[in-house]
């Protein structure tokens, strides 16, 4: 069953995060701010007239006190910050994991957009876009010159609303005109297939469509696959950064049969949150092995530290990227909302992975291709100016190698976690199965 919680953990890589809003801040309330504080304000007051007084050109108000509220939070660490209307609104679609749009998903290439895909039954799909359709303008205004932000920005809009693109296609001879009517686009949290008789599933983010996404493909995975020919599934969590709590409790939940999932504690010692998990294994006692790398982060180490600490799955690949913090989203009204750090989570055996990452059972490193070599892809949470220090941080650095092969056939942790599930591969890491049920195979 879907849980709802007020915690999050934000994603922390290429920006990406995703939140759950929180109606006031959990915890005890603020002591009352003495005289000396009320002294510093008057400080900044001070100094913030003379800037619009004095400075060399006329400031922008709100940009001043924007960006005086992000020093005062970034100076925290590097995941509170204020997020003015607009970005809080970013940020609730990002969490949903639907918006009102097109149906594609793009890249940014010779200074157009380019489809690298119609999302099948969507309005840019029954419009006739196709893959490496490159489109020139939006509503007859130049891409060029454009960021890719820019252009999602202008693609996406309120539901049954039209738009004119304008696409460049190979073959033909002059540019296409396109008209599509927005519609609500559900973003696929989940992808899965069946590689023989192994089902892989890979976790993209944690948004609210995170738990229906995989309870689909666990689904699709055993109408297909028949109970006696299933070896065991791969659950790929590789580049996931993270989002919402709750969602990573459930996908946890999905695969455990009892037992502590994770833990928050916050600033108040008594401010401990334990979730557990509840009866039924969706995967039937099925072996899973989960795969991680330094672009896993946040709510993707807490399933991998859970299935590993409750020795429900084996973990391959390299070292997880070591955030293990949780920021409560405030709504501050009109005036966007505020993303705060209020509490570090620990997995079930205690350990907080803040600035250390998830330990693989099993270390399977995957070689950078020539043109990525020499470039610094091993950043983890450690790394990061101002982190919050963790009990067990790395002195070297948190995480490790962030790249996935785009060939199946060229990814050697892959390769490697589905040998160990046909039993090419044996390892004392791969554990015996607490869930399993006996004649159920």
């Amino acid at each position: 069953m879907m849980r709802k919680f007020s915690l999050l953990l934000a994603g922390v890589l290429m920006g990406a995060s995703a939140m759950s809003l929180v109606y006031g801040v959990p915890g005890s309330a603020a002591n009352a701010a003495s005289s000396d504080t009320y002294k510093e304000l008057a400080i900044f007051g001070d100094v913030f007239e003379r800037v619009r007084a004095q400075y060399v050109t006329p400031p922008d108000d709100k940009s001043l006190v924007e960006n005086a509220i992000n020093g005062m939070l970034t100076s925290l660490d590097p995941h509170s910050s204020y997020m003015n209307a607009e970005q809080a609104q970013d940020m609730r679609v990002q969490t949903k994991g639907e918006f009102g749009g097109l149906g594609i998903e793009v890249t940014m290439e010779n200074d157009l957009v380019k489809v690298i895909t119609p999302i099948d039954d969507t309005p840019a799909a029954k419009a006739g876009v196709l893959a490496g359709d490159y489109i020139s303008k939006i509503d007859g205004q130049e891409v060029r010159g454009m960021t890719l932000n820019d252009a999602v920005d202008k693609m996406r809009g309120p539901v049954k609303t039209p738009i004119k693109l304008t696409i460049l296609r190979k073959g033909a001879d002059k540019p296409i005109e396109v008209s599509v009517v927005r519609d609500i686009i559900k973003v696929k949290a989940v992808k899965f297939r069946v590689e023989k008789d192994i089902g892989y599933m890979k976790i993209a983010s944690f948004t609210e469509q995170t738990y229906d996404d995989l309870e689909n493909a666990i689904k699709k995975i055993q109408e297909e696959v028949p109970k006696d020919k299933l070896k065991g599934y791969v659950l790929d969590l590789r580049l996931n950064p993270g989002g919402l709590l709750d969602q990573a409790v459930s996908v946890s939940d999905a695969f455990l049969d009892r037992g502590e999932i994770v833990s928050t504690r916050g600033r108040d010692p008594k401010d401990v949150t334990r979730f557990d998990a509840k009866a039924g294994d969706d995967i039937n006692g099925k072996p899973l092995v989960v795969l991680i790398n330094g672009g896993s982060a946040s709510a993707s180490e807490i399933v991998a530290g859970a299935l590993q600490d409750m020795k429900r799955a084996t973990l391959v690949g390299t070292q997880s990227f070591g955030k293990g913090s949780v920021q409560t989203i405030i709504p501050l009204g009109e005036n966007g909302a505020l993303r705060l750090t209020t509490a570090l989570y620990y997995t079930p055996s205690g350990k907080s992975i803040q600035g250390k990452g998830i330990t693989p059972d099993i270390e399977v490193d995957q070689p950078l291709p020539p043109e990525l070599q020499g470039r610094d892809v091993t950043r983890g949470e450690s790394d990061l100016k101002g982190h919050i220090k963790g009990a067990d941080e790395n002195s070297d650095g948190s995480g490790s190698s962030a790249y996935v092969p785009p060939d199946p056939k060229d990814d050697l942790q892959l390769i490697y976690a589905e040998q160990l599930l046909r039993g090419e591969k044996t390892n004392p890491a791969f554990p015996p199965n607490p869930n399993k049920v006996v004649n159920n195979q």
